[in-house]
């Protein structure tokens, strides 16, 4: 009888630990869907406006692939900086380890030059999409937010003729498990470039009509940040041992730069 009971014990307790494992497995199953808002900021350029045309997000994880069709009308991407977004999409999607993410652009994009608009061609070869790195886990039910910082002075460029082209550099945000980085650079007549260095890895922006600078996303760390004026009567300027800690910002304050 003392047998009997004991045996009872052990199996009781391995349908536990069983029952156990399952419980805590099913928190990273592909079964079910994840929430997802898609929501995008602009690293600025020295143009009057840039309208993008998204048409659609495609969104793939191990649970399988779904098209969000983005029902914004062309917006000014230099509208949302410094910490601004544009929310493109709300939708389910299968839950997951992410594998991939692709932005489709459509054919209304134009740039604002001077007061002068032209049209923006993307090359054919990124009919299928901009591919954008993403490194996560989606559970069913919980809440995600896909945050995009697209980089204008970086996705322009103007051709021998006159005209410009679209090639969009966009990078996912780790807002969970990132701080950020914002300075004032004075005078804004230096029209800098600004730069946060760590190692071999490079963030790179240009000033606001404020002179403001804002880095979103940066991982913890030190970093250098380097100043360099696109006019060339300032001299550049670098600031070494700057800390980032996640989940705050970093305000450099206002930086004066010398004439030469």
């Amino acid at each position: 009888m003392t047998l009997m009971k004991a045996l009872l014990g052990v199996s009781l307790a391995l349908v536990a630990l069983s029952l156990s494992s399952c419980s805590t497995d099913d928190s990273k199953t592909t079964n079910g869907t994840t929430p997802v808002t898609v929501k995008i900021t602009d690293a600025p350029a020295y143009y009057d406006a840039i309208f993008l045309d998204i048409d659609h997000i495609e969104i793939i994880t191990e649970g399988g692939k779904e098209v969000i069709d983005v029902d914004q009308e062309p917006f000014d991407i230099l509208s949302y900086r410094e910490g601004d977004f544009i929310i493109l999409a709300e939708h389910d999607v299968p839950s997951g380890r992410l594998q991939e993410v692709r932005l489709v652009l459509d054919d209304d994009n134009t740039i604002v030059v001077d007061g002068v608009t032209y049209p923006l061609t993307t090359p054919s070869g990124q009919s299928s999409g901009v591919k954008i790195k993403v490194q996560e886990d989606l559970i069913p039910h919980i809440a995600y937010t896909l945050a995009l910082d697209f980089d204008a002075s970086q996705s322009i460029h103007q051709t021998g003729n006159g005209k410009y082209m679209l090639k969009p550099v966009i990078r996912a945000i780790p807002v969970a498990e990132s701080g950020a980085l914002t300075g004032i650079i004075s005078p804004i007549a230096a029209m800098p470039h600004v730069f946060a260095i760590q190692g071999t890895d490079t963030l790179g922006t240009l000033v606001g009509p404020t002179g403001k600078f804002y880095f979103p996303g940066v991982s913890q760390g030190t970093y250098k940040v380097i100043i360099e004026p696109t006019v060339e009567t300032f001299l550049a300027d670098t600031i070494e041992n700057i800390t980032v800690t996640t989940g705050e910002i970093k305000d450099l304050g206002t930086i004066e730069l010398e004439e030469k």
